[in-house]
């Protein structure tokens, strides 16, 4: 039983696999930081300078000093998030989009089929001489 596992992991599709999901998960951190440090600042200042992250429709306010007894948190629909992730969302497609873009054009195209049977220009000739008789 562990020599299948052991040749189950060794084989090429789970090793491309994981570095896939290794590679993805470094390509989220790298988007959600271009998102978050790049792109919303930039929304905000054309927004009226305002930051999305925090955002927030508080429903019940808080009350008490926090760490104390008696103290309950606040308790808020946080929309500025939601469009912070909405607009990360958008990001990363696009950029999957066009590293699947890259990516088709690195394949090359499948050659095309060999003719089977006679070219057009040999049956025209073939009509050609019947026409002639």
């Amino acid at each position: 039983m562990l020599k299948e596992f052991k040749n189950f992991i060794m084989t090429g599709n789970v090793i491309d696999f994981a570095v896939a999901v290794i590679m993805a998960g470094a390509l989220g951190l790298v988007i959600n930081g271009f998102v978050a440090d790049i792109v919303m600042p930039i929304v905000g200042e054309f927004a009226g300078g305002v930051d999305f992250a925090n955002l927030k429709y508080v429903l019940t306010a808080a009350s008490g000093t926090e760490g104390e007894a008696g103290y309950v948190a606040e308790n808020a629909v946080r929309w500025g998030a939601w469009v912070n992730t909405i607009v990360n969302l958008l990001i990363v497609g696009f950029v999957m989009f066009l590293i699947v873009k890259a990516y088709n054009k690195t394949k090359t195209p499948p050659a095309p089929p060999a003719p089977s049977g006679p070219s057009q220009e040999e049956l025209l000739a073939d009509i050609r001489d019947l026409l002639k008789k």
